[in-house]
């Protein structure tokens, strides 16, 4: 990922101090597009886009902390936090809250992933200041008190309830802990019910004072924004919680580490469900891994859309599958790549040797010319496409600044994909899919059929 700087100003006080720290990371064209960061000297980042041709804006702040930072008897904790800061603060109740940004029409939310959490709102743009406000207040002013914890625990089991009905939602998780292990990248974000019960208040307070100060977190505004005007709010806010002052350097981006391999592995988890769900995969990219953009190319010609191989094949040939898909997973230090496919369990062997098939004639033998510039197409008007609302440009720069510590214009992204080869589309193929496949897979399928599955990954 490249940066492009622009500018570089830095304000000192009085006394020669260095306040603040702003640069002109993107310059769009009559300002439409203009990227800006301000690094603050206790090392909070806030990075903005300005649209001045929307009505909308989109205010996020992203922490450096995600489910991999946990221990294991602490898997589920970050999730569990996200959920505690919409419960209160020392200025607002839970229904202040939601009420503030309900009242003006806006949307509020949050989510957590293995690598990082975000809490975001989208509302008008003269509302802007509101959603600032609240954010803000949420992140620095929580009181996670103990009733709270105590209630939410409900709430969170009944999450984990919801998503084990979802089988398809289950296998997901399985595979990662089929290519993962009980890992912190291997275990689910939401956590278990056992590790849910057995968290307690002073654990959650803890892990928040640890991982939310001004250097994990990035703040990113986008929309029809003033990029001064955020920074004076934001600082203000921080300010006002209390925030520490003392001159820090924000925390880097996830350096790699060693690569996790799995090879040959097979988890089956028997459910009485109307589908088997099946995931083939093996280990794919890490995120900065320069194959990633041939990567994606790859993964859009194989698995990506109505016209990639899979779905031709499985689907609209045999009519074996309703949702057929191929995908990718890409951490600071490892990936996943993973076919995914829900059927009737009769069907699973043929399903499962038909995907086999195509991943080993892939690897063996490459994409096509053609399909892959149909898929660098595909991929690039859906890489646009997927830019249209603030809300996805807050998530874009936020997370580039909190994963990469870059930024890149979506020019320069349409380039970058637009600039792959034939021949490293290949070259990938081989390097990826001709590894040793591993599966999970849920359903009611019967010892026979089960022992048949070794012969996917054989």
């Amino acid at each position: 990922m490249t940066s492009r700087s622009t500018q570089a100003t830095a304000r000192t006080s009085s006394e020669g101090r260095a306040v603040a720290r702003t640069q002109t990371l993107i310059k769009g064209t009559g300002g439409i597009g203009t990227v800006r960061k301000t690094t603050l000297p206790n090392g909070l980042r806030i990075v903005t886009e300005t649209l001045p041709s929307v009505r909308s804006a989109t205010f996020g702040i992203w922490a450096h902390v995600g489910s991999r930072d946990e221990t294991p008897t602490l898997n589920g904790a970050t999730h569990y936090l996200e959920h505690l800061l919409f419960k209160g603060t020392r200025k607002r109740s839970a229904l202040d809250i939601s009420a503030a940004i309900d009242a003006v029409g806006g949307e509020m939310n949050a989510f957590t992933s293995k690598e990082f959490t975000c809490y975001y709102a989208r509302v008008l743009d003269t509302d802007l200041p509101l959603a600032i406000d609240v954010v803000c207040d949420m992140l620095t002013g929580s009181l996670i008190s103990e009733e709270d914890v105590d209630a939410e625990r409900g709430v969170i089991l009944e999450e984990i309830a919801m998503t084990e009905d979802d089988a398809g939602d289950v296998v997901h998780d399985l595979f990662s802990h089929t290519m993962l292990g009980d890992t912190p990248l291997g275990r689910p974000v939401l956590g278990s019910v056992d590790t849910v019960n057995a968290l307690s208040r002073g654990q959650i307070t803890r892990f928040y004072k640890k991982h939310y100060d001004p250097t994990h977190l990035v703040v990113a505004a986008a929309g029809n924004v003033d990029h001064d005007k955020v920074v004076r709010q934001v600082r203000a806010a921080f300010d006002k919680a209390g925030a520490p002052q003392a001159p820090a350097t924000p925390i880097a981006p996830r350096a790699g580490r060693k690569t996790l391999r799995a090879a040959g592995r097979m988890e089956l988890l028997g459910r009485k469900t109307e589908q088997a769900h099946v995931i083939l995969g093996m280990p794919g990219l890490a995120r900065t891994d320069d194959r990633r953009w041939a990567m994606g190319v790859l993964n859009t010609a194989l698995g990506g859309g109505m016209s990639s191989r899979l779905f031709q094949e499985v689907r609209e040939k045999r009519g074996l599958a309703y949702s057929v898909y191929s995908y990718t997973s890409g951490f600071a230090d490892c990936g996943l790549f993973g076919v995914y496919a829900g059927c009737r369990p009769s069907q699973v062997h043929d399903v499962l040797k038909i995907c086999r098939d195509e991943l080993d004639q892939v690897a063996q033998h490459g994409i096509s010319d053609d399909e892959i510039s149909r898929a660098i197409g595909q991929l690039a008007g859906s890489t646009v496409l997927g830019l249209e609302d603030t809300g996805a440009l807050m998530h874009r720069i936020g997370k580039s600044e909190l994963c990469w510590g870059e930024q890149m214009s979506v020019d320069a992204m349409l380039e970058r994909i637009s600039a792959v080869t034939p021949d490293e589309v290949r070259a990938v193929a081989r390097d990826i899919l001709g590894q040793r496949p591993s599966l999970s897979v849920i359903g009611p399928l019967k010892d026979k059929q089960a022992s048949r599955l070794h012969e996917a990954v054989a």
